[in-house]
């Protein structure tokens, strides 16, 4: 028998949401069945431009919608906590936008209900699954650059000075670290694997009151360190390097990447290009499908006590900057 095709629900009409409805199409076993928003004009016209049959004016038709099911949640960052979960209290599985929650108890919260009814819950931690970042864990696994002592990683770029706007408004969860810090923070924990044993950060709180700029230094056992950096002030490199004793590798646009760079003693630099068409959503969506098709609860590539411990490092992070949020 072949696999049932997952029917989807996408949760929130913004710029996030338009791309993965575009993604869609290019993911194995899926439907684009339905979306909701806050109205149903942006509902409408959302469902119009991305070939979506069902438009509902709000959030709660979508998730009471028998034939949806996954839905993928694409609004700010503190509204995902209950809207997870009013998905979940509607049996849906979830693909929750990241960073998951705005901290850590929000979290404990989500997966708690959702381990209690048996749902399927994950993190939409798309960079996980691309072909370049899958070659690059192939690459330090087999040994190519003996053992990684130093991750770096930059995401950044100079943002609009707009302090109602998403980025930097604190009531919608604004900030670099929750928005651009949560891919390199991500990336050096799937790369060590294990929680840092110092983290030391220092941060620009712009004048809404929001983290604008950051770094970071995590130390790890036997002498690894990561070094990270994030902004909206200044536009970064947005690569990630890996460090090893016996060579290094680059990923330019780490989080989105294409191509990843193996480079040993001297060596003419071995290549790995993905030529996919998509943006690289899909294989995210996939991951979902093939779960569900599984019968799994969680995703083994973005399990959620790895979320969990994520942040609760982000937490950490916040925390020695005396950043926190409205009703925190």
């Amino acid at each position: 028998m072949g696999e049932k095709t997952i029917k989807w629900g996408i949760l929130g009409t913004g710029g996030i949401a338009s791309a993965f409805a575009r993604d869609l199409d290019f993911a194995k076993n899926t439907e684009k069945l339905a979306v909701g928003s806050r109205t149903k004009e942006s509902a409408d016209q959302f469902a119009e431009e991305h070939g979506i049959a069902r438009a509902y004016g709000s959030y709660e038709e979508l998730v009471q919608d028998t034939d949806v099911d996954a839905i993928y949640v694409a609004t700010p960052h503190p509204f995902h906590k209950e809207n997870a979960l009013a998905c979940l209290r509607a049996g849906k599985a979830v693909l929750c936008e990241k960073p998951f929650t705005i901290n850590s108890g929000e979290l404990e919260e989500v997966i708690h209900f959702a381990r209690e009814q048996k749902l399927f819950l994950m993190e939409a931690m798309w960079t996980k699954f691309l072909p370049p970042i899958l070659k690059v864990k192939e690459w330090i696994d087999s040994g190519k650059i003996g053992e990684v002592l130093l991750v770096k990683a930059d995401f950044g770029f100079r943002a609009p000075r707009n302090p109602e706007g998403r980025l930097l408004n604190p009531a919608l969860g604004g900030g670099a670290l929750l928005d651009v810090g949560i891919y390199p923070v991500t990336f050096a924990t799937m790369i060590f694997g294990t929680s840092p044993e110092k983290i030391m950060s220092t941060a620009h709180i712009g004048e809404t009151g929001v983290d604008e700029q950051f770094s970071i230094l995590m130390s790890y056992p036997s002498g690894k360190t990561a070094t990270l950096n994030g902004a909206f002030r200044v536009d970064l490199t947005n690569e990630a390097y890996i460090l090893g004793t016996e060579g290094y590798i680059r990923i330019p646009s780490f989080h989105s990447a294409q191509s990843a760079y193996l480079y040993k003693n001297g060596e003419e630099a071995e290549v790995f290009h993905d030529d996919r068409k998509s943006a690289g959503y899909a294989f995210e969506i996939e991951e979902v499908g093939r779960c569900l098709n599984q019968g799994l609860l969680e995703s083994p590539v973005v399990p959620l006590d790895e979320s969990l411990k994520i942040m609760k490092l982000m937490d950490e992070i916040r925390g020695q900057w005396g950043l926190s949020y409205p009703g925190e």
